[in-house]
């Protein structure tokens, strides 16, 4: 959620590695609007970024979520127990934050940033789970244990790799 709180706890914390995932309770709690979120996020990244100047650290936008890739919220559970999207897809023109827009506004603060800190990275949460995998959704939110699995797996050979973030 961007909370300032939790970016001064990560800055006065030790860490060799940083990663953070961003976006999916946003969109679900429609508490951003486009012009909010870019000042948020960057105001959490200069917080940890005081602390820790050169650890590497990689920002993840939102796994897939069909019902808000597209769609703003906020959500609520239907009667069949999956997650529906109250907002409306062309509120996004004026500003309402779907998870594509999420993805490609912190692809864009990732690549304005690293000009000047080439220790921030990028991952579109889409490899970790894309929309091809869905079904892996309990609730249309929530991945399942097994694509949890999957993800960690996807994660760690990402961040790990010899070209990595992480190496």
């Amino acid at each position: 959620m961007l909370d300032p709180h939790v970016a001064r706890t990560i800055r006065d914390m030790p860490a060799d590695l940083i990663s953070l995932k961003v976006g999916i309770n946003i969109v679900a709690l429609a508490t951003f609007r486009l012009r909010t979120f870019g000042p948020a996020v960057h105001g959490f990244l200069d917080t940890v970024r005081d602390g820790h100047p050169d650890t590497p650290l990689l920002l993840m936008s939102p796994v897939s979520c069909p019902a808000l890739d597209v769609t703003p919220g906020p959500t609520t559970m239907g009667p069949d127990g999956k997650i529906t999207a109250l907002g409306d897809p062309a509120d996004v023109a004026r500003g309402a934050l779907s998870l594509n827009v999420v993805r490609d506004e912190l692809a864009r603060i990732v690549a304005a940033r690293r000009a000047r800190d080439s220790h921030l990275h990028y991952l579109d949460g889409r490899d970790l789970l894309g929309p091809h995998e869905a079904h892996d959704l309990a609730d249309g939110l929530h991945p399942t244990a097994a694509a949890y699995r999957r993800m960690g797996k996807r994660f760690a050979a990402h961040a790990f790799a010899d070209d990595g973030p992480f190496r």
